[in-house]
């Protein structure tokens, strides 16, 4: 007899709702606080228009998120619900080591110990709260991010999609504030990212774990070069 494949099922309201929760701006880890180095990028000419901000952040989403954070978040949702404790750790330890810069390290720790207390807070019963606040030398986002996200009960993919539109609606908000830009190229730049979204995370589910990767030379050194300049609105 043929297979029947049963048609997914859609996401309940409920699961929708905490997704579009985790992606808002007003979920208090401080995602609004951090550039990724775009601040660096404007401060060296490299990024002054409306066009070269969208190019910037559609490189990142391609060369960056697509084969670093967002397959590292998959990978952790499914560890996740299988309680596998040691993956989950090997995944944290992973992207605490492949973050190029010390700013970078110190937003993904930072953004994942606010929301393990943010976790704490709403659901104090999940038994795998202690797993995730025992990684050293901290929780990182996509990983803490991660099990916010099996806790939806909503799919993969769409966890994935709210992780990137969350990332992007921070990262529009950064450029709007450091080229500076007005807000409606600000909706035409989350415009062209949102339009790339899904292919990143068709890729990004598709890897291997040999094949994810985080190698962003001119991301980590601006990055790098913003930690010590001068006059900066963004902790990254």
């Amino acid at each position: 007899m043929p297979r029947v494949l049963r048609p997914p099922q859609p996401t309940s309201p409920a699961a929708l709702l905490q997704l579009m929760w985790l992606a808002s701006p007003a979920l208090p880890v401080g995602g609004f606080s951090y550039s990724e180095a775009l601040e660096a990028a404007v401060e060296a000419g490299l990024v002054t228009s409306e066009a070269q901000a969208a190019d910037w952040l559609e490189d990142q989403l391609a060369l960056g998120l697509s084969r670093s954070d967002l397959p590292a978040l998959h990978k952790a949702i499914g560890a996740w619900q299988r309680k596998d404790l040691a993956a989950v750790a090997a995944l944290n330890d992973w992207v605490t080591t492949t973050r190029e810069s010390g700013e970078l390290r110190q937003q993904t720790q930072q953004m994942g110990r606010s929301l393990l207390e943010w976790l704490r807070n709403r659901n104090a019963d999940d038994d795998r709260l202690p797993s995730l606040a025992a990684l050293a030398p901290a929780p990182t986002w996509p990983v803490a991010f991660a099990l916010a996200a099996v806790q939806t009960g909503a799919p993969a993919r769409e966890c994935l999609l709210a992780f990137a539109f969350g990332w992007a609606e921070n990262m529009v908000q950064a450029a709007l504030k450091a080229v500076p830009l007005g807000q409606n190229a600000g909706q035409r730049i989350l415009a062209r990212l949102s339009d790339g979204i899904p292919a990143a995370i068709d890729h990004a589910m598709s890897l291997m774990d040999s094949e994810r990767q985080a190698f962003t030379p001119m991301l980590a050194i601006l990055s790098a070069q913003h930690e010590t300049q001068y006059s900066r609105l963004f902790r990254s």
